[in-house]
């Protein structure tokens, strides 16, 4: 991390008042126990009040958004929060510059000013403001090991608001926590949560006057995760965690998946002298603002790998989704060594850095094997010779088990990394194994992709060999669904994008109107049109990022794979340019000089206006895919054009039901 450049003397002497000011306002306030911080631009405010419990509450230009909750962590030892005694609390105002690495930007400011409570019996609270968002966390300075519990994490609301809930059914009286974190978002008010699920994180409350406030959380380690459930009354939500595991068996899909049989009546066992995870609101009082917030990958501990040069994110040929449909070739597809050469001949022409070899090369509980039809070491080889690196799949019950082994054979081999899937777990020990995986892949300088995982919590930043996290219902869905995948696909940006990177899978080039879609397994479409899988590449962040569909199908569609291998995974800058949750999405992001533009909307045809003005002066280019005007109904109808962009200029664009629209902007020489 490095400062920004100093502010002026005059800046610098109000900071330092603020600051003298805000300690002055703690001693006077320590008395009545009540304390309060404010963002760094004054339009949020943080209440606490440290009495029989400790509760704190939220106001955003005067609007209170988060009524009065009360907040503990339950040791077996006694509740930390309760008739705390606050010995001190320190106040701080930071203004720094986060580098960032394999993001949505290149640089990420952070500012914000910070209150710790510090208390009575080797324990405190952390809470930071930011111009955007609200975190807290617990914090222990106790010897030896703690067991925790339960963590009380409350956030009231003052109305029964409209949300965007992700809801987990097979709760089963809190019995079950086993999930795959993926599920469409229930557009309902609180007090219609079921009774009988879980919200996985992160989730989307309307708080009325224009302001949307989601929920997450961050710094996510040696901890379960967060779900909520409904407060009695229906206006507020709380935490509820997943039992530390005492016993596990083989089952799920396949009997691959580790599933906890015996829990104990604790979440946690942990150390006693460390920082709890951060809960966070993030506030926006636009839609298009939530597209560009940080605050996960702020609230995330720094890196932690010295080396990091080795770390490449890019494009990855995926052959899972639709493999069987090679066509003009001479040799049976399926999984053996040709069909994975003839992947790594389409990356190469494409300059696409990876393929992934998925399920099947070995039996799925034991990767040490590989299935006769296939000569691994000759297929990495060749893949080398072209330029193409080989990522393996993996169950997490081999990878758990044989960990110590499969790592530095197949990073001796050439293998560049694993995908790692049907997780399926949040709880201590589970989030545990993902930091003891990622840090021992670094150590052979292999990258991870968590497929089958709870959503990101800054992980990626801490370990950055982390290049990707499932945790969204991605395009592998429609091999089997018939859901409403545009509607979702233009939610997901606002609210599971912002825990971090999501491995969606986009890339469908069979796309089609809703009236004509089917599901077809051996054979899948997209919902929508080719554009909004092609806008998708822009919109969703992945630092491996799938192309989901089959080089021969991509060959036959050269015109738009050469469009979307141009568009790169990482970001040196991200402008939001327009949208509503649930209804469309419009945003730009620059690479080196080079603009990209991506927008999507539902099932609803609809034209905006974009606005060009974060262009630099000069005279633009544009290479765009736009709807064409059939896409209604054949959803691969769409136009290709090529114009010049000014500065500034405004463009009214048509979206198609289900449409998209994509460009590439240049600067002209």
């Amino acid at each position: 991390m490095k400062q920004p450049n100093k502010p002026d003397m005059k800046k610098r002497f109000a900071q330092l008042m603020c600051i003298c000011l805000l300690g002055s306002t703690l001693v006077t306030a320590q008395k009545a126990k009540k304390y309060e911080v404010k963002s760094q631009d004054g339009n949020i405010s943080v209440l606490i009040e440290a009495g029989n419990k400790l509760q704190w509450s939220v106001q955003h230009k005067g609007q209170r958004i988060i009524a009065p909750s009360t907040i503990s962590l339950q040791l077996a030892s006694g509740v930390l929060g309760d008739n705390a005694v606050v010995v001190s609390a320190p106040a701080r105002t930071v203004n720094a510059i986060i580098n960032a690495f394999n993001y949505k930007k290149a640089t990420i400011p952070d500012q914000y000013n910070e209150l710790s409570l510090h208390c009575k019996g080797d324990y405190g609270v952390t809470f930071r403001v930011y111009n955007d968002a609200v975190a807290y966390r617990f914090f222990t300075k106790k010897g030896g090991e703690v067991i925790v519990q339960n963590e009380e994490a409350n956030f009231n609301f003052t109305d029964d608001y409209k949300s965007f809930i992700p809801i987990q059914w097979d709760y089963r009286d809190g019995k079950n926590f086993n999930s795959s974190f993926e599920a469409l978002y229930h557009q309902i008010n609180l007090s219609q949560f079921p009774k009988d699920s879980l919200a996985f994180l992160p989730l989307l409350v309307d708080v009325a006057q224009n302001k949307k406030l989601v929920i997450l959380e961050a710094d996510l380690e040696d901890y379960p995760g967060m779900y909520l459930n409904l407060q009695e009354g229906g206006k507020g939500l709380k935490g509820v965690y997943a039992p530390y595991p005492l016993e596990v068996e083989n089952g799920g899909y396949n009997n691959i998946n580790i599933i906890p049989t015996k829990r104990a009546d604790f979440i946690a066992k942990t150390s006693g002298t460390r920082n709890f995870p951060w809960r966070v609101i993030a506030v926006s009082e636009q839609d298009k603002d939530l597209l560009n917030n940080d605050i996960v990958q702020k609230l995330a501990s720094p890196g932690r790998l010295s080396d990091i040069s080795w770390i490449e994110p890019g494009q990855v040929a995926w052959d899972w989704w639709n493999s069987r449909n090679i066509s003009h070739v001479d040799f049976k597809a399926g999984l053996n060594t040709a069909t994975y050469k003839y992947y790594i001949d389409f990356a190469s022409a494409n300059k696409i850095k990876y393929i992934v070899i998925d399920g099947g090369w070995s039996p799925e509980l034991d990767l040490l094997k590989v299935v006769p039809a296939l000569n691994l070491q000759q297929i990495i080889d060749y893949g080398t010779q072209k330029n193409v690196a080989v990522i393996l799949w993996a169950s997490w019950n081999a990878i758990v088990h044989q960990l110590d082994t499969v790592f530095p054979l197949y990073s001796k081999m050439g293998v560049k990394g694993f995908k790692i899937d049907f997780i399926d777990r949040d709880d201590q020990l589970a989030v545990a194994s993902l930091y003891e995986i990622a840090k021992k892949a670094a150590g052979y300088k292999l990258m991870v992709d968590y497929h089958g995982a709870f959503k990101p919590t800054g992980l990626q930043r801490t370990y950055p060999n982390v290049m990707g996290y499932e945790g969204v219902k991605g395009l592998e869905n429609y091999k089997w669904a018939n859901e409403d995948q545009p509607q979702y696909a233009v939610t997901i940006p606002f609210i599971r994008m912002m825990a971090g990177p999501m491995d969606y899978t986009p890339g469908a080039m069979r796309n089609a109107s809703q009236a004509n879609y089917r599901v077809v397994p051996n054979n899948p479409m997209s919902k929508g049109t080719r554009c909004q899988q092609m806008a998708m590449y822009v919109v969703y962040e992945a630092p491996l990022q799938m192309l989901s569909d089959n080089p021969t199908t991509y060959m036959k569609e050269q015109e738009c794979t050469d469009f979307i291998v141009k568009v790169p995974t990482t970001f040196d800058q991200t402008v939001p340019l327009d949208g509503k949750v649930g209804e469309y999405v419009a945003l730009a992001r620059k690479k080196g000089d080079t603009w990209f533009v991506g927008a999507m909307t539902n099932w609803t045809a609809r034209d905006l206006v974009l606005d060009f003005s974060f262009l630099p002066p000069g005279n633009y280019q544009a290479e765009i895919f736009r709807d064409g005007v059939n896409a209604d109904v054949d959803g691969t109808d769409y136009k290709k054009e090529t114009v010049k962009i000014s500065p500034g200029q405004q463009l009214n664009i048509h979206l198609a039901p289900g449409g998209g629209w994509a460009a590439r902007i240049e600067k002209m020489k």
